[in-house]
């Protein structure tokens, strides 16, 4: 894809900028919001403690705020995940990135797998988006395959490749298997390792439609230079 064909608020809006390094103060995080703001991306996806703070800064902007559940292991129980996705709509969350149970899935049981993003769909009721995070990294395809289809089943909104926290991130080869194996009407999200304005294009067309980074600025610098 050419990055000069493509608009660059339209680049913006596929992209949550990422506020979940464990480090980040107060501080950070608003600092971050305010970049989130100035670039007008689709959301701040902040952790869960940040919630309320990202909502009241973000006020207004028409950037969403969105944070993890059950991250980033995803194995927290199903009633610890739950009442974490409450919290956070309670704070104003407008969408969830949730991990599924990746030693369930490895493990087969794919009707634990299947019960866990169900809950936390059901929690949010339509008033937050769920992504659920797969990290593809420790799976097989055909582990992938089978996490694609019980997060079509359960309702979920998107699938995602990865937390951004183990060894391995988004390849192209996730997320065109991703792709390939949900309804059309679910979404790809790509994080971890997604650096530069190149490579977001590359997953573009791989199928990728939302982005979690911590390179936003970079990549959207990059993307008003090829506009001009």
């Amino acid at each position: 894809m050419d990055p000069t064909s493509v608009e660059v608020q339209h680049i913006a809006k596929m992209i949550d900028h990422s506020l979940l390094r464990p480090e980040l103060t107060v501080d950070d995080m608003l600092a971050g919001c305010a970049l989130a703001a100035h670039y007008n991306v689709a959301s701040a996806c902040v952790k869960p403690s940040h919630v309320s703070r990202a909502v009241k800064e973000l006020s207004g902007t028409g950037v969403l705020v969105g944070t993890v559940v059950g991250f980033p292991h995803g194995a927290s129980t199903t009633s610890a995940k739950v009442a974490e996705a409450a919290e956070a709509l309670e704070n104003g969350a407008a969408e969830l990135d949730m991990v599924l149970n990746i030693g369930y899935l490895r493990g087969g049981d794919d009707t634990a797998v299947a019960d866990d993003i169900h809950d936390v769909v059901r929690t949010a009721g339509g008033k937050a988006l769920v992504k659920i995070i797969f990290e593809n990294t420790y799976l097989t395809d055909d582990e992938k395959i089978r996490a694609c289809r019980l997060s079509a089943s359960a309702g979920a909104a998107y699938v995602k490749t990865s937390t951004g926290f183990a060894s391995g991130g988004a390849t192209l080869e996730d997320v065109r298997l991703m792709r390939a194996h949900v309804p059309a009407h679910m979404k790809v999200k790509a994080a971890g390792g997604v650096r530069t304005l190149g490579r977001l294009l590359e997953m573009v067309e791989a199928g990728a439609e939302r982005f979690g980074a911590t390179a936003t600025a970079t990549i959207l610098d990059a993307a008003q230079r090829s506009a001009t």
